[in-house]
This record gives C-alpha cells, sequence and structure tokens, in this order.
C-alpha cells in the first residue's frame, strides 16, 4: 500500500490561502454585485442602469440619462440595501450614478428590433412601484415609467 505523501496540500487549501494572503475575498464578495443586479432592481431598471465599478463600499453606476440619474437618486439607499441583503454582507454602502453608454446584453440586442415594432407599450409594473413608500417619488417613478414606456427606440 502506498504511502501517503505529506507535502502534498489540497488545491483548495492553496488557493484559500492564496486568497486570505493577497486580500482577494473582500474583493470577491465586492464583484458579487454584478450577477445579482438585474434580478434586484428588475428589467425596466437594468435596461437604464448597470454597474460599472465598486471602490471601498461606493457603487459606481452608469445610466442613460439624466432623468433616470435623478430618479434613481431617490431609491439609491434601497437598492444598496437590496443588494447587501442578497450579498448576506455590508458590500454597497452607498451608489454613485453618472450617465453613460449601457450596453445591453447580447441576447437582448438581437430580438430587440422584432418585439419592440409589434408590441404596445408596457404596463407599469406596479408591484415596483407599491414598494416605494414615498408618495410623491412613487408618483414621480410613475410617470417616468409610463414616459419612457411610450418612448420610441432610436434607429
Amino acid at each position: 500500500m502506498a504511502k501517503k505523501d505529506s507535502s502534498i496540500e489540497k488545491i483548495s487549501d492553496v488557493l484559500s490561502l492564496s486568497l486570505k494572503r493577497l486580500d482577494l475575498t473582500t474583493r470577491l464578495d465586492d464583484y458579487g454585485v454584478w450577477p445579482v443586479w438585474n434580478d434586484v432592481v428588475g428589467k425596466t431598471i437594468a435596461k437604464n442602469a448597470q454597474p460599472e465599478k465598486i471602490r471601498h463600499g461606493t457603487l459606481f453606476v452608469k445610466v442613460t440619462s439624466p432623468v433616470w440619474m435623478q430618479q434613481l437618486q431617490f431609491m439609491k439607499e434601497m437598492i444598496a440595501e437590496k443588494l447587501n441583503q442578497r450579498l448576506k454582507g455590508e458590500v454597497v454602502k452607498t451608489i454613485f450614478f453618472m450617465v453613460g453608454r449601457i450596453d445591453a446584453p447580447a441576447n437582448e440586442t438581437a430580438e430587440a428590433p422584432l418585439s419592440q415594432a409589434n408590441e404596445p407599450p408596457r404596463p407599469v409594473n406596479q408591484e415596483f412601484l407599491q414598494s416605494i413608500d414615498d408618495p410623491e417619488v412613487r408618483e414621480a417613478f410613475s410617470k417616468l415609467l409610463k414616459s419612457f414606456a411610450r418612448r420610441k427606440p432610436k434607429d
């Protein structure tokens, strides 16, 4: 029977030790925002706001327009709270919005022209609106979403 060589280490032990030495575990936790972003904020916001980077607890998010930036300012605490709940820790301390170009996911770009041509305006997600506590903010966001749903896409 062969003897176990004590100098051989498990790859998981080596990786774990390397992550601790390089202090990459917190960085990996930070980047957990990307996989959960679309689920947390919903389709409408995800099409108009995407995380760009995260540094020292500040999540930098690109938005499609100043209007979206303004509206999301009212919701940033709620978004950060929901992200942290999903990530099971205080990863996002604050959110900073900036206007920039949002790239549509590859699976949506091919389908978009066909579906938008024949579809009526999308209904506003009432469940999402009801999650906003402040009635003025809820009303403003409702108007924004209705306006956005009627908007024709740029060619």
